[in-house]
């Protein structure tokens, strides 16, 4: 009886170590590749609608996969949805925190939403993360320099026609 209390804490280590060992480097389904390679293509197609089916049934398929969501991020982005990419790439980042890519990415739809101030932020983590030369920090600073797109009158299409409602 005195060595029933050690036995049990002696196995609950050995079986946690035992638990560590077997754990390895996360391994992607092979459908989920297949449907994000779908996506990609849909999107150079232009059909961001397919590209995003893609995308959201490849998370379904392996919901730890985080390269989907930089890539719904991205699709996000050209649809001109910059909150949605963003909650994407912050999504990426939780799995991932320093995946550079969903760093940069957040920090230009930031900067398309003009939170310049945010951005800058990034910036400085991608700048400690891989140093000012690295092509993440050039490529945000970039986009920083430009600053948030203008919408300027001239881009606004009138329409001719008055419609009574």
């Amino acid at each position: 009886m005195r060595f029933g209390p050690v036995a049990a804490a002696l196995s609950l280590a050995l079986a946690l170590q035992a638990s560590i060992g077997i754990a390895g480097e996360y391994e992607v389904d092979p459908r989920a590749q297949a449907l994000v390679a779908e996506g990609r293509a849909a999107l150079e197609m232009g059909d961001t609608q397919t590209a995003i089916d893609a995308f959201e049934a490849a998370l379904a398929v392996d919901p730890g996969h985080t390269a989907v969501y930089i890539e719904l991020a991205n699709t996000a982005r050209v649809e001109g949805l910059q909150g949605k990419a963003i909650h994407y790439y912050r999504e990426a980042q939780e799995r991932e925190p320093e995946n550079l890519a969903a760093i940069t990415g957040e920090g230009e739809a930031l900067v398309e939403k003009g939170a310049l101030t945010a951005a800058r932020e990034n910036l400085n983590r991608l700048e400690n993360l891989c140093g000012a030369t690295c092509v993440q920090t050039v490529q945000l600073a970039a986009a920083i320099d430009r600053g948030p797109p203008v919408l300027t009158a001239e881009a606004v299409a009138v329409e001719d026609e008055v419609v009574q409602n």
